[in-house]
């Protein structure tokens, strides 16, 4: 090797040195930024699209292969949903309790305003629900109406996830943007059959205010007389509604 050659070899030497250096000292961000994916590797954004294809299918062992690929558990798609929401639309347990257990967010919300937490208790998914009242589900979080997860759980009749978001704390009197609680909105929207009738015994267990008027002034009584809803009628009048 001439002197040369072997100068112009430390000088390289040296340069990659200073390129390690210069990396380490800045941190991760430079760190990522200087690598690059091997060649067919799969972008984030391919990961991050097949987790959600994958979640929402409910196939646990590719949500989990990817996973491992370093998919990005929060990835959204065009409607901001998570893998997590996916699978919740499609009430895919075994992939929601996977994701949870690696973290997943239960209270990201997507472009209407859906989370795991309030769309699996306005469906009355309840093994979910369970789930993500337990992973720190924001019981205080609205949709899209300024509703809590209580208000459409009562409206549709779910009577075990209206009894968990009791218990996890659910305010019953809270008034969404329609006008109505929890309680007005079971009699308004529901059929006035067993399960609304226990939904509203539950209700005003948990101290619901039985004279409560929506916009108009008209009382959960009111609205249960005028559609005929005489076991509602009755259970109000016991509690002193109006």
């Amino acid at each position: 090797m001439t002197v040369f050659s072997f100068g112009r070899a430390v000088t390289r030497l040296c340069a990659g040195l200073a390129i390690v250096v210069l990396v380490a000292a800045a941190g991760p961000a430079m760190a990522q930024a200087v690598y690059k994916a091997p060649p067919g590797a799969p972008s984030a954004s391919v990961l991050g699209r097949q987790l959600i294809v994958a979640a929402e299918a409910g196939d646990k062992n590719l949500v989990e292969k990817l996973l491992a690929m370093g998919a990005d558990i929060e990835w959204r798609d065009g409607r901001r949903r998570t893998a997590l929401l996916a699978a919740t639309q499609g009430n895919r347990i075994e992939v929601a309790r996977l994701l949870i257990s690696r973290g997943a967010d239960v209270n990201a919300k997507d472009d209407i305003s859906d989370s795991p937490f309030l769309l699996s208790g306005a469906r009355g998914y309840v093994e979910i629900l369970k789930l993500t009242l337990a992973s720190g589900a924001d019981i205080k979080s609205l949709n899209r109406f300024g509703g809590t997860g209580l208000i459409p759980a009562c409206e549709r009749g779910h009577v075990e996830a209206v009894s968990m978001l009791i218990a996890a704390g659910v305010a019953v009197d809270h008034v969404n943007r329609l006008g109505w609680t929890c309680l007005l909105e079971a009699i308004i929207l529901g059929d006035g059959g067993p399960r609304q009738v226990e939904i509203v015994r539950q209700a005003i267990a948990a101290d619901a205010d039985v004279n409560r008027a929506d916009r108009d002034g008209i009382t959960p009584l009111g609205h249960a007389l005028q559609r005929g809803f005489a076991d509602i009628a009755a259970i109000l009048r016991a509690k002193g509604a109006r």
